[in-house]
């Protein structure tokens, strides 16, 4: 019965693999509002890079380890004409609140309607709640994606971006 349990609960969270885009395909535009209160769209970024990041929920464990790793190779992503964007499904206020207790710079988007982690494929389903997916699209400066990444380990993550950037952006 508790292997029945898990395996549901990790079905739950994981994606539907047709419904994740895929490396070549336009990138879904958004707009949606920052943790400052502006809209930032995807279109915003054409001609760069974007590391359009989705995790689950602000202040938890392994957001803070990846959204930490994102800021402290910033200037790698700077120096490759990237720019890291990250989403959840948190409001705005728990984005501002955790940029500021993290030292995080970069923005933020909050999903609280979830549409845009639904079009990335990216929405979870845990138990009663919806959150997004920890899941990455690098996009490349035409809007294209580029990478694609599902179920990410935020420990390495910032890193294996970093190594595919390098290797796409030559």
């Amino acid at each position: 019965m508790k292997t029945l349990l898990s395996t549901l609960l990790l079905a739950a969270t994981l994606p539907a693999a047709d419904s994740v885009p895929r490396p070549g395909q336009t990138a879904p535009d958004f707009t949606l509002p920052s943790q400052d209160g502006s809209k930032v769209s995807l279109h915003d970024f054409k001609g760069k890079w974007v590391v359009l990041y989705f995790y689950p929920k602000d202040g938890t464990t392994g957001c803070t380890i990846e959204a930490h790793n994102f800021q402290r190779d910033l200037p790698k992503y700077d120096q490759k004409r990237a720019v890291v964007v990250g989403v959840s499904v948190d409001s705005t206020g728990s984005h501002k609140e955790f940029c500021a207790k993290q030292g995080l710079t970069f923005k933020l988007l909050a999903d609280s309607k979830r549409d845009v982690s639904r079009q990335y494929g990216s929405l979870t389903n845990l138990l009663v709640y919806k959150m997004s997916s920890r899941n990455t699209f690098l996009i490349n400066p035409e809007g294209k994606i580029a990478r694609v990444w599902t179920g990410v380990s935020p420990a390495s993550h910032s890193a294996e971006v970093l190594a595919a950037l390098s290797q796409l952006a030559r």
